[in-house]
Parts: C-alpha cells; sequence; structure tokens
C-alpha cells in the first residue's frame, strides 16, 4: 500500500506535508530557499501581440500565473487558481477584423425620380445611343471628397450607385439621383490612399486598392471589409474577369501583375516581365488576353510599354506593340470591336488590333487638337460609337470612333479631370472627376 501511495502521488499535492516535515528539521545558518522548479514570467502574455491594446474598460489585470504546459499534470489547486482569473483574449486574433462603414444614405432606388428610374431600368439597346446623344451640362454636382479622386466606377446591377476612390483614403458610394441623401456610404477600409476602385458583377461590391499595399474587397450593403489580398507593392489599378467575376487582375509599383481567385484569396496567375510599375490593365473582350501598360520613362527602353499577356500560359504573346518614347496611363478595349486605344502622354490616342500580332494603326489616332493639356484617361461609349476622354486642362473631349474627329469639347474642371466613366444604361450619362476632389454627373 505505500508503494502504491508513493507511486501515485504527486509533489503537489502534498505540498503542505511537505513544509511541516521541513519546518521540524534544523536548517543551516547561511541556508537560502531555493527557486521554484518551475520559473514563472514576469508578464505571461508576452507571446501576445499588444499592436491593439484594449480599451480601459476592458484592459484585464495582468496576471502572474502561468499557463499550464501541454501534457503536464495540473494538481487541483493549480486548476481552481486558473479557473478563478478570466483570461484575456488575443487582440489580434487570425480571423479577419470586420470594421463597418458609417451609413449616411440609403443604397436604395426607392427615391430616385420615376423618368431616370425606368432609363434605369430599360437597357440601353444596341445603335441606340447617337453621336448627337451627347452630355450638355452638369446636372449633378457630388461634393464630400477633401482630395483628389482616383476613379470612378458605375455599378454594372445597380445602375443609379456609383463609387469613386480618392486620395483621402475613402470610398464614396453615391446614390447619384436620390432626392434625399446623395451620399450613401463612405468606406474607411484603407490607411492609405486609394488609387482604383471597381463594382463586382456579383451584387453590391467593391474592390478596391491602393498605397497600403494591398486590394480589398468591401460589402456595400454592410459597409465590411470582406476579403483582403496584400501585396508587396503599391497596388494601383484592378479589374474584375468580364465572365468571371471571382477572378480580378492587380498590377502595382514593382510590375507585379497577379490574377486573383476571391474565393480562396490566393494568386492564381502571376505575370512578370520587368520591374516597371504598372499604370493600367484591360482585359480583351474574350477574356482570355490581358494588356498592361507600364511607366518605361525611367529606362531607355520602350518595348514594354504595352504588353499583352495570355492570361492562361502566363506569357506574353506581344511586348513590342508600342515602341514610341511616351507613357501609357491608360488602355481600353472597344466595346464589341477587335480594337483597344492606349491614350499616350505624347498628346495623342493610339489605336491597335487586338488580334494578333497587335498591330498599331499608323494611319489613324485621335488628336489632342493643340490643347493645352494632355490625354489622362478614356472610355468607350455603350454603344461604340464614341470615345471619351478626360484631360490635364481639365476639359472632356468626345470622339466619333469611326472618323477620329473631335465633336465636342466640355470644360469642366479648373484642375485635371481625372477620370470619365460613362453609364452602362443611359449612354447620354457620363461621371468624371478632378484633382481637386469635385465629383459630377454629366448629362
Amino acid at each position: 500500500m505505500d508503494l502504491l501511495c508513493n507511486a501515485y502521488s504527486n509533489a503537489s499535492d502534498n505540498e503542505e506535508e511537505e513544509e511541516e516535515e521541513s519546518a521540524k528539521q534544523p536548517r543551516p545558518k547561511n541556508f537560502t530557499p531555493p527557486n521554484s522548479k518551475r520559473l514563472k514570467p514576469d508578464n505571461p502574455f508576452t507571446h501576445t501581440k499588444t499592436q491593439n491594446p484594449l480599451s480601459g474598460s476592458t484592459q484585464f489585470p495582468a496576471l502572474h500565473i502561468e499557463a499550464p504546459v501541454p501534457g503536464r499534470y495540473v494538481s487541483k489547486r493549480e486548476r481552481a487558481l486558473l479557473d478563478s482569473h478570466p483570461t484575456a483574449p488575443d487582440p489580434n486574433p487570425d480571423a479577419l477584423l470586420l470594421t463597418t462603414s458609417p451609413v449616411f444614405g440609403s443604397i436604395l432606388d426607392s427615391d430616385v425620380p420615376r423618368d431616370i428610374k425606368s432609363l434605369l431600368r430599360n437597357k440601353a439597346k444596341k445603335g441606340r445611343a447617337k453621336l448627337g446623344q451627347m452630355p450638355q451640362r452638369m446636372s449633378v454636382p457630388l461634393s464630400r471628397h477633401t482630395k483628389a479622386v482616383n476613379a470612378l466606377h458605375w455599378s454594372p446591377t445597380h445602375a443609379h450607385l456609383l463609387a469613386s476612390a480618392s486620395m483621402d483614403q475613402t470610398i464614396c458610394i453615391w446614390n447619384v439621383w436620390s432626392s434625399d441623401q446623395k451620399v450613401a456610404r463612405v468606406l474607411n477600409v484603407h490607411n492609405a490612399a486609394i488609387k482604383d476602385v471597381k463594382w463586382s458583377g456579383q451584387g453590391l461590391f467593391v474592390l478596391s486598392c491602393g498605397y497600403d499595399s494591398s486590394s480589398k474587397l468591401v460589402d456595400v450593403e454592410r459597409g465590411i471589409e470582406t476579403q483582403v489580398f496584400k501585396e508587396d507593392q503599391v497596388v494601383s489599378v484592378v479589374k474584375f474577369h468580364p465572365d468571371n467575376f471571382n477572378l480580378f487582375v492587380s498590377g502595382g509599383s514593382k510590375g507585379g501583375l497577379r490574377l486573383w481567385d476571391v474565393r480562396n484569396g490566393k494568386v492564381v496567375h502571376e505575370y512578370v516581365r520587368g520591374h516597371n510599375p504598372i499604370l493600367d490593365v484591360e482585359f480583351t473582350t474574350n477574356g482570355k488576353q490581358i494588356i498592361s501598360s507600364s511607366d518605361v520613362s525611367g529606362c531607355n527602353l520602350s518595348e514594354n510599354s504595352i504588353v499583352v499577356w495570355d492570361v492562361s500560359r502566363q506569357v506574353p504573346l506581344s511586348n513590342q506593340v508600342y515602341v514610341e518614347a511616351y507613357t501609357c496611363p491608360c488602355v481600353r478595349c472597344h466595346t464589341f470591336e477587335p480594337f483597344f486605344v492606349a491614350q499616350s502622354n505624347g498628346n495623342y490616342i493610339a489605336i491597335f488590333s487586338s488580334i494578333p500580332p497587335f498591330k498599331l494603326n499608323k494611319y489613324k489616332r485621335y488628336e489632342s487638337h493643340g490643347v493645352s493639356g494632355f490625354p489622362i484617361k478614356c472610355v468607350f461609349s455603350v454603344d461604340g460609337e464614341k470615345l471619351v476622354s478626360g484631360s490635364s486642362d481639365g476639359s472632356i473631349y468626345f470622339y466619333d470612333y469611326r472618323s477620329s474627329e473631335l465633336v465636342r469639347k466640355i470644360k469642366a474642371y479648373e484642375q485635371a479631370c481625372i477620370d470619365i466613366a460613362i453609364h452602362p444604361s443611359i449612354p447620354n450619362v457620363i461621371a468624371s472627376c478632378s484633382w481637386n476632389g469635385e465629383v459630377s454627373v454629366f448629362e
């Protein structure tokens, strides 16, 4: 029986008996009590992250209790001591932190005027909009941003909503024709300036990117950031695949061009050619190629200014599409014809074939007609008959796509017109933004 008791006894269970026996035994004069068998750390939570400490009202007291080592026997006394003290939660869990953005107005079209709502619900038919049906004047001024607005995009599924991305680190969702509050949401999901924003074709989601080296997918209805796609570069442009909205491509300051899958948050393909910053990307109409433009002003070779990539094979089909010594900040494919345009800093817009070998049309291009500024971004109308361009002189230029003639000019801003977005349902409605933070809708 004594052998069984000795075998199954534990030092922690017999601490009082050992203390009584040791007290009866004589101790030498220079006796120093030894340290405990297990050293207790000064701060048991040093292994946790402390970048976002809890507020004073929810802070937990600093407990000098050692967490049990896995596999070690824990006595009843230790278990009772651990249970009597609450443990602090991890301030930075691995799960995604959901931050809710403030709600300012409604994202519904219930208070949109009846005539506008009728136009929104009747999609524009091919050839319905004629060249004469161009915007005449500014109809809706939108003011909220405090710094330059870099990008605009109309929602393809909720055409009364417009998204804008700004250098003030916010994304505004505008209910453009609302009779009440035009600012529906202000999304604060980035901690640096935002470069681009795109609506998803799968409901009320926007994809944004910026100087915080990330792209983020946001649920607009709930104002919640749902996914983060981190990179090692400033992300300057994002674009959804035209046929599969689970895929999007991103381009950044180190020349990285990546195809992402939003279902698992991973990179599907990576397209590597050089280290020149990516300025713009565009899928061809069939979704099988990606056209990218890069800033080649810092190198002697201009052959990589525009590169056409095979999406599935991750190889460049051509890197000598545009060999002139100019940077092209924007590339856009025609709505349905096999052509794309590149807005050149040489003060003109060049035309290329989107069929191999992707030749430059040397006999046709859109001239700036001697304006004081240079083109920044351009976009084709829904019917493909108009090409609309924003300029550094604050003007908006309208070209006839067939003849490449300039047919109209609107002086929109005192500073540069950064981006243009043509409405997907109403062809004679466009949105534009400027360097001084203005957003305007023209009809």
